[in-house]
């Protein structure tokens, strides 16, 4: 049995480039959301597609805890019997789950409209994110929600199941927001309607109608009533876009490489990783436009290519929330000045995203400065060396990706957290063509 003090590295050696045709995992987003509606249907809904990484594993579990049978192959293939929208029983304790943003932001919702209490925990690293960008417009919709003084988890949610439908316009885009609210307002009474600042990933409103629930879309307003119910259906999950963005990147900075990515969701809420790639200069060739569970998917070849430094658009960067670190990368081989705002949302995330690239990136010899909400990167030479990703899995399979175009070795401390969104990324990124290792050390 391993020592909890041991920490698990990435090592990759300089150089080398990406070929072949690989799948990524599906979609975490929409691996989340499959779960939550699928459990509160009525009927059964199977699942193809879905990521078996810890996070969306995290969602399972705490749905299985409230009495949904649901039943896997292992292989990303699931039968959830759905117990309908007021099926749900208490759970026997809180509920853990783990690293997962996604799975507290929108449970919170959903949770708030129950009848029985129940707790909302996770590891370190999840209660020390800010959870009153949903607390508190929940408890505006007559929630019930103890948190800690500075607004973290644990949540405590006292499930009246007496919620009021609210208009909320969000003050930051973010679909987790979003989404919070709209689950809650599954429970509330009357209508409720969220307006946000600029598009967001529309996976929830998407899943919503695919299973018969009506949801009304009027330019940046989303709205939905109370009170009505969820149908089962079958699902085929699409790759996940954040996971082919490492690849995306690799290929395009990493001279010679040819790489086929198949069956990529591309929900236009999500393409801000290849529209910013683009305007770098990227080689991105989309093959076999289709529809798959109600998501756009396509297979996506990528050639390497000369980047530029660019101004990143504002409108882009909702749409590329989760992709910036190996963005950063992207930057940081591209010929000038790149330069990012708009982007605080970043420091919120499983790290300071920002800070924490910036640090990785200097360690490297680039020339990365962090802002108050972006950072300014000249593209440059990258030297090897050991950088830590302070336990946040995108961070990590960043510095990963810039091996590729390093003049030595690189070695990214605290890789654990990568199974939460991409189990297998170690196989897969050497099966393409990357020189990487893992191992563990005290």
């Amino acid at each position: 049995m391993l020592n909890s003090s041991t920490k698990l590295l990435f090592s990759i050696d300089a150089g080398g480039c990406l070929s072949g045709r690989l799948r990524v995992p599906g979609d975490k987003s929409i691996s989340h959301r499959a779960i939550m509606l699928g459990s509160l249907a009525l009927g059964t809904t199977r699942v193809s597609g879905f990521l078996e990484g810890e996070d969306s594993l995290a969602t399972l579990e705490a749905f299985r805890r409230m009495g949904v049978s649901i039943e896997g192959s292992g292989k990303g293939s699931l039968t959830i019997r759905g117990v309908g929208m007021n099926g749900l029983r208490a759970p026997d304790g809180p509920l853990d789950l783990g690293n997962s943003g996604t799975s507290m932001r929108l449970l919170a919702g959903l949770m708030s409209g129950q009848k029985f209490p129940v707790i909302l925990t996770g590891d370190k690293s999840l209660c020390s994110r800010p959870m009153r960008r949903v607390t508190e417009p929940l408890r505006r919709m007559g929630a019930h929600i103890e948190t800690r003084d500075e607004g973290s988890a644990p949540l405590c949610i006292a499930g009246n199941g007496t919620l009021c439908g609210i208009s909320y316009s969000m003050p930051v885009a973010s679909a987790q927001v979003k989404s919070c609210l709209l689950l809650a307002g599954l429970y509330a009474e009357g209508e409720t309607c969220v307006s946000e600042p600029a598009p967001t990933r529309d996976h929830t409103e998407r899943m919503l109608r695919g299973f018969g629930y009506e949801v009304a879309h009027d330019g940046n307003r989303i709205c939905l009533t109370g009170g009505g119910a969820l149908a089962a259906t079958d699902l085929d999950i699409p790759a996940d876009i954040s996971s082919a963005a490492f690849f995306l990147v690799g290929a395009t900075i990493a001279e010679g490489s040819d790489l086929l990515l198949e069956h990529v969701g591309i929900n236009p809420t999500r393409e801000g990783v290849i529209n910013i790639l683009r305007m770098m200069g990227a080689d991105i060739e989309v093959l076999n436009p289709r529809v798959a569970g109600g998501e756009p998917v396509a297979d996506l070849r990528v050639r390497s290519a000369t980047l530029r430094g660019v101004t990143i658009p504002p409108d882009q960067v909702p749409l590329a929330i989760d992709e910036f670190p190996v963005l950063f990368i992207a930057a940081a081989c591209a010929e000038g000045e790149t330069l990012l705002t708009g982007a605080e949302e970043l420091r919120v995330k499983e790290s300071d995203r920002i800070q924490v690239m910036a640090e990785g990136m200097n360690t490297l010899g680039i020339d990365a400065r962090p802002t108050a909400d972006g950072m300014i990167i000249r593209g440059g030479p990258i030297n090897g060396g050991r950088v830590c990703s302070h336990g946040d899995h995108r961070v990590a399979m960043a510095f990963t990706i810039a091996a590729l175009r390093a003049a030595k070795p690189i070695v990214v401390e605290d890789c654990d957290n990568v199974n939460t969104s991409f189990p297998g990324f170690v196989e897969l990124a050497g099966a393409a063509g990357l020189s990487i290792r893992d191992y563990r050390e005290e």
